[in-house]
């Protein structure tokens, strides 16, 4: 696991220049570090070490040193391409996974990706032709970002590395803001950083002459095939402790996350590792915020050590600025910064971790993917009566009851825009007064374009590839990559491998979900070698007491003088801003996510254009 950035076009100092921005994501890589520059490109890598300590060092060449990889992440089927290569007359001069992209680049061009079994973002640069190639992972587990300024192309792992160069204008996209309040996160192409921009998941490019050609090399398919829910349960099993075994490959020790539900308590089981660990919240509220002691007991269960670590509220709110740094862009789940604790505490006994995120998207594991098959008397009346009714309702004050009725008059492509729907257009542009952000699209019409590719399928697969292209990417997999690779930690994650997606898409409907649970052939699996009471468990993921703190003085406060800032001023209507704070405290409506989601934006501003970091 490593980090990289570069640029083409010669600049005055390049290797200074070059120097900065890899010292500016030390953190992905303090292991070693590298650099390539010949006054028409400039690669730069920072080294975590996982395989081949001795010898996988970057910018990696080939024979004739024509070709130079840079190259973020882990390639887990790198055995059985290298023995191909071999084959075909390739030499190798290490042992790591990162030389198998050059030959595989060498031998099968662009079609190299099609065959890679990992996570990873890359860049290849062939200096004979000039060209440059690079791919990010199907899923989107590792980042890459890009910018043309000038005419000089930059690229790399994290944003924060294009601040040192010299043709690099910092400047907010306001249309980005729009976005963010109601989805928690960037979910276009675009960044908060104007003419910045994220290449998606599963796509590819080159770049050569000024222009730069993007290609999507694959796409989710669900097809379901026909079987009973013990036949998918064994498939399941089976394919996601292969996966476990593939992703263990290392030079270093092995790790895993734990919290007290089935994903991560069936990867740390099937993983057979020697440590496990798990973070909790400080609260009144008893268990309700602190999944320890679940997490110590399955631990115990295995017989594999578990180290924990109870957060207390100072920590998490004065860690909260250095987090949103390391995001690069806004994130408002408050799980990150849980994520980030629990990295934190990992990366003092090993180097690598695994983590079951990606399941819930696969296996259909949210609990609101039950609600398109629970049925009320209520869906008894005819659609055209809930759509009025709907309607009616949205002008209402937003309580349950009413967000029930606004909600069932709406198809599943009018009302689900993925597991966060935080502020409507509507309500957003009451608070915001920049007008480019006002500007941005209703969210609905982003999500369109993925509803399209599955019109033919039914509401929950529908959810579920919304959730794979959308919210995987933007949230999930941002916070997974970001927070572990600030505490020089690689992550893992079995569940998003080529293989188990290639089972979980043809999993029948009722194998996924049914209205009582979630996920079932992924539960029945489990329930193989893990206790009933693990397997059957429902998801909480990292819950944080965001709305009990909100109404504490200290607080309450800190975010008061954030909301009435200079900086906030200049994009929203701060007496609105209070309104909603004032609202969550006197109990009015819990407000607690919508608040979070604008002092989340507030703090990652302050860092980037109040700080000048």
């Amino acid at each position: 696991m490593c980090g990289f950035v570069g640029f083409t076009n010669g600049i005055k100092d390049e290797g200074t220049v070059l120097e900065k921005m890899m010292n500016r994501i030390i953190h992905r890589g303090p292991d070693s570090q590298g650099k390539f520059v010949d006054g028409n490109i400039a690669l730069g890598f920072r080294r975590l070490s996982i395989i081949d300590l001795a010898e996988g060092d970057q910018p990696m060449f080939n024979e004739d040193k024509t070709k130079v990889l840079v190259f973020n992440g882990e390639i887990y089927n790198f055995k059985d391409l290298r023995e191909e290569l071999l084959k075909a007359g390739h030499t190798f001069t290490n042992n790591s996974d990162s030389e198998v992209l050059i030959h595989g680049y060498e031998q099968w061009g662009e079609t190299l990706v099609d065959k890679l079994r990992g996570m990873f973002a890359f860049v290849i640069y062939d200096r004979a032709s000039g060209t440059v190639f690079g791919a990010r992972d199907m899923f989107g587990i590792k980042p890459f970002y890009y910018a043309n300024m000038n005419g000089n192309f930059i690229f790399g792992s994290e944003i924060k590395a294009f601040l040192d160069h010299p043709e690099f204008k910092k400047e907010l996209n306001e249309e980005a803001l729009g976005h963010y309040l109601s989805f928690q996160y960037s979910p276009t192409e675009e960044t908060f950083f104007k003419n910045v921009y994220k290449l998606p998941p599963a796509h590819c490019f080159t770049y050569k002459n000024g222009r730069m050609y993007k290609r999507r090399y694959w796409k989710p398919e669900f097809n379901e095939t026909s079987g009973v829910l013990e036949y998918f349960a064994d498939k399941t099993d089976e394919a996601v402790r292969e996966s476990v075994k593939a992703h263990k490959i290392a030079d270093v020790e092995v790790g895993s996350f734990l919290s007290s539900g089935i994903d991560s308590s069936y990867i740390a089981e099937a993983a057979n590792v020697d440590k496990t660990f798990t973070v909790g919240f400080e609260s009144n509220d008893g268990d309700r915020y602190n999944e320890i002691h679940f997490a110590k007991d399955f631990a115990d269960t295995i017989k594999v050590e578990n180290i924990s670590k109870v957060i207390t509220p100072t920590e998490y709110w004065d860690t909260f600025p250095k987090i949103q740094y390391h995001m690069d862009e806004p994130l408002a789940d408050p799980a990150a910064i849980a994520l980030y604790f629990v990295s934190n505490l990992a990366s003092q006994y090993v180097k690598v971790v695994m983590s079951g995120e990606g399941a819930d998207e696969l296996f259909g594991g949210y609990r609101i993917y039950e609600e398109p098959i629970t049925l009320t008397a209520y869906d008894k009346l005819p659609f055209a009566v809930r759509r009025l009714v709907s309607k009616i309702c949205e002008n209402l004050p937003q309580k349950h009851g009413i967000n029930y009725l606004v909600r069932r008059g709406k198809t599943i492509e009018e009302r689900f825009i993925g597991n966060a729907k935080i502020f409507s257009k509507k309500e957003r542009d009451l608070l915001l007064k920049s007008e480019i952000a006002r500007s941005a699209d209703e969210p609905e019409i982003l999500c369109k374009k993925f509803y399209d590719e599955v019109k033919d399928k039914d509401d929950i697969t529908k959810m579920q590839y919304l959730d794979i292209n959308m919210w995987l990417m933007g949230d999930i997999l941002l916070k997974a990559d970001k927070t572990s690779m600030a505490n020089s930690l690689e992550l893992r994650v079995p569940f998003l491998d080529r293989n188990v997606m290639a089972l979980a898409q043809t999993i029948p409907l009722n194998c996924r979900v049914n209205t009582k649970t979630t996920k079932l052939a992924l539960r029945k699996a489990a329930e193989k070698t893990l206790p009933k009471r693990t397997a059957t468990k429902d998801k909480l993921g990292f819950p944080v007491p965001i709305r009990e703190w909100l109404k504490e003085d200290g607080y309450y406060n800190k975010v008061k003088a954030e909301f009435t800032s200079d900086y906030a001023n200049l994009y929203f209507d701060t007496n609105a801003l209070v309104k909603l704070l004032d609202n969550h405290r006197a109990g009015k409506a819990d407000l607690s996510r919508k608040i979070w989601t604008v002092y989340t934006f507030l703090v990652w501003y302050k860092e980037f254009f109040i700080k000048g970091n």
